[in-house]
């Protein structure tokens, strides 16, 4: 019998001059543990008149976390951060009670051919942190657990499980974890994972209760053990979980939060710019969508 309750296949949507496929948040799912957006970028090959520029934009009540695959990103935000991020690190950047950053191409690439292809996730703060100051860490790749078992590769991205504890400062009981196969292999997780649980995949296939999947598609588990589920050659998945928070979780554009009042007062401060502006950008942003008024 299969473990698996809900299938969510990627829908393509727009973050300015860029597409992506967006998994979560999903009307018959709008979060899995303390995961409230997952959104798949690529892959895409842009030529040298092409670039990633997502122009400076607000976010409260959440840490966002950026995983790459192939390509780099430069990050800047309003506590004076400016670091480019490349495949296997991570980028956690803590909102809190308010931060604005931007993501674009850097610019020793924005001439040449280059490929984007990633993960960003947003992750909800608990509601005793979600007015916590804002904070920006970037783990290397050497920082994270990364082991083997059989034919399959573990990295644990951030949060625990399996007895280790990834170097990204999370704030509430929670796993991301990528999962490699070289060859056919049998997975039994077990009691390793706690919460909600769901397995998107990257590339390849596995097969669950009888039923194959392919990718881009996430599978939203009935519960966290995930049961016994059978990895294809040459497979990529990420599994994301953790303990799901008490109160429901609204979300208005960029704004997250428990409280639909700081969310309105998030919406009304950056219509009227009162944010703080990023150091040498204090021109460009993204402004309100009209529609969401």
């Amino acid at each position: 019998m299969s473990n698996i309750q809900l299938i969510i296949e990627e829908r393509a949507a727009s973050i300015g001059n860029f597409m992506v496929g967006r998994l979560l948040p999903f009307r018959q799912k709008r979060m899995i543990g303390p995961f409230s957006f997952i959104d798949h970028m690529g892959p895409t090959k842009l030529n040298e008149r092409e670039n990633l520029d997502v122009l400076a934009h607000p976010h409260i009540g959440l840490s966002t976390l950026t995983y790459l695959f192939e390509g780099s990103i430069m990050h800047r935000d309003t506590l004076g951060s400016a670091l480019e991020i490349k495949p296997g690190e991570v980028n956690w950047m803590t909102a809190g009670k308010g931060i604005v950053h931007s993501e674009k191409t850097p610019d020793h690439l924005r001439h040449s051919d280059k490929v984007l292809h990633g993960l960003q996730i947003w992750v909800a703060l608990p509601k005793d942190l979600e007015q916590m100051e804002p904070s920006f860490v970037h783990i290397s790749k050497e920082e994270l657990p990364t082991w083997n078992e059989g034919d399959s590769q573990f990295t644990l991205i951030a949060g625990k499980a399996f007895g280790r504890e990834s170097a990204v400062p999370v704030y509430s009981p929670l796993y991301m974890i990528e999962i490699k196969s070289k060859a056919r292999t049998e997975l039994s997780l077990g009691d390793q994972l706690f919460g909600e649980s769901g397995i998107y995949i990257l590339e390849g296939g596995i097969e669950e209760g009888g039923n194959t999947f392919g990718p881009k598609q996430l599978l939203v588990a009935k519960d966290h053990s995930l049961c016994t589920f059978t990895m294809e050659a040459n497979t990529t998945i990420y599994i994301f979980g953790g303990e799901p928070f008490p109160e429901e979780r609204f979300i208005n554009w960029n704004f997250v939060s428990s409280d639909k009042a700081l969310i309105e007062k998030a919406k009304d401060d950056w219509i009227n710019q009162r944010f703080d502006k990023i150091a040498g950008e204090e021109n460009e942003y993204v402004p309100y969508p009209s529609f969401k008024r």
